[in-house]
């Protein structure tokens, strides 16, 4: 059904970059990725991680060992939290040029790999801070090579060319998107996400799910985009339940994985809008708000507001979790109502009214949506007009469940 939206007539690049060693014990693969590093000269890197994770998943242990048996030095900045800073990407990079570091290895989920990202381009290019990047005062052609070994399922940086840093003062939370800072190497390893607790695990399986959404309905979607999406709705919809039931289910972490994989791969083709596009001013004011969270908090609003204009392919994606769908705009609100039953099926019962916002913080967040430097590229290719109107209504509506 999603086929009858596509326009055969439109050229899309269809993009499948970076080389991912993905299965239990693909953290191994990390003796071959040093002694190839060590080939090419880079003898000494920077680790960037958050304060534990990479400890105590079981990651550090095999890592430093081939580095050491490759002769590769290292210094490591483990202080990286939930969406990370701009300073804290600054206080990495200058240890890591203090280091003399060649490389950079981002050790994490999102965040500690994102400012990896960041902290490569601030290496290759002299005098750039992160801010410079964020606020787009500085475009890069370069960045010394990204290891990123992936610690969680949803993401999907380890796959694609984005990053997001947050600029405290001013509670922007813009994405960059560039080629320079594909990861040169990727591990994603199962193994390393069964501890997830399960909270962790809900939240990014939806962030996987959000990616898929957007990017198989933006104006540049394309049907790499939109296949990459629907298995990975498909797998998320199968495998979150079980996991849930199980939280040690091989075979449901492995293919909670594979969807996350799917979801980068469909993001890097199809692009975002509207749902991360309205998160990221959520957590810039709240930076201790999951990025899930928030993605799953308005994601019924915001299929309901765009459904009119792709109902095919919504259909399509959801056709697991709402079999009655036929693909007609008529439909819009039902289906966001029933994604939100799915939802809260899953895990996630909260609104943003749980998180602590009301109506009186809309206009400050439709402000931050539009001042935020990168967003508006990203309403500007949602599948309906990114205007304010409609921004102010889908927070709106996401601040109470539809179900009541």
């Amino acid at each position: 059904m999603w086929k009858n939206d596509v326009d055969i007539n439109q050229v899309v690049e269809l993009r499948v970059k970076p080389n991912v060693y993905f299965g239990f014990g693909a953290i191994n693969k990390i003796e071959d990725i040093a002694k190839d590093m060590k080939s090419k000269g880079l003898d000494k890197i920077i680790v960037v991680s958050g304060k534990s994770a990479y400890k105590t998943s079981g990651a550090w242990e095999v890592i430093e060992r081939a580095l050491k048996n490759n002769g590769i030095g290292y210094i490591n900045y483990a202080e990286v939290t939930p969406n990370p800073t701009a300073d804290a990407v600054d206080a990495a990079a200058k240890l890591g040029k203090e280091y003399g570091a060649k490389a950079v290895m981002g050790i994490g989920g999102g965040s500690p790999i994102d400012a990896a990202k960041t902290v490569a381009i601030i290496l290759a290019n002299e005098g750039v801070s992160a801010r410079d990047i964020f606020e787009f005062k500085f475009t890069p052609k370069k960045a010394v090579p990204i290891v990123a070994i992936n610690l969680t399922h949803g993401t999907g940086t380890e796959t694609n060319r984005f990053a997001v840093v947050t600029i405290p003062e001013t509670q922007y939370k813009p994405a960059i998107a560039y080629d320079c800072i594909y990861p040169s190497y990727s591990i994603d390893d199962p193994e390393l996400m069964m501890n997830l607790s399960p909270e962790q695990t809900i939240y990014v399986s939806i962030d996987a799910v959000n990616h898929s959404v957007e990017a198989a309905t933006t104006k540049v979607a394309s049907p790499l985009s939109i296949s990459c999406a629907k298995e990975c709705i498909e797998l998320v919809a199968k495998y979150l339940p079980r996991i849930n039931k199980d939280p040690k289910d091989k075979e449901a972490r492995y293919f909670l994985l594979y969807a996350s994989i799917l979801g980068g791969v469909s993001f890097d083709n199809g692009l975002l809008h509207f749902t991360h596009a309205l998160e990221h001013p959520l957590s810039g004011v709240k930076p201790k708000l999951s990025h899930g969270l928030g993605l799953a908090m308005i994601l019924p609003a915001v299929i309901k507001y765009i459904y009119p204009a792709k109902s095919k392919t919504i259909a399509t994606l959801f056709h697991t979790i709402i079999p009655d769908l036929k693909g007609t705009p008529d439909e819009a609100e039902y289906a966001a109502k029933k994604v939100e039953e799915w939802l809260f099926s899953v895990g996630i019962k909260k609104k943003l009214s749980d998180e602590g916002f009301n109506e009186a913080d809309v206009d400050k967040l439709v402000k931050l949506t539009f001042e935020t430097p990168s967003l508006s590229g990203l309403l500007s290719i949602a599948p309906v007009e990114g205007n304010k109107d409609i921004v102010r209504a889908i927070f709106l509506e996401s601040l109470k469940p539809y179900n009541k």
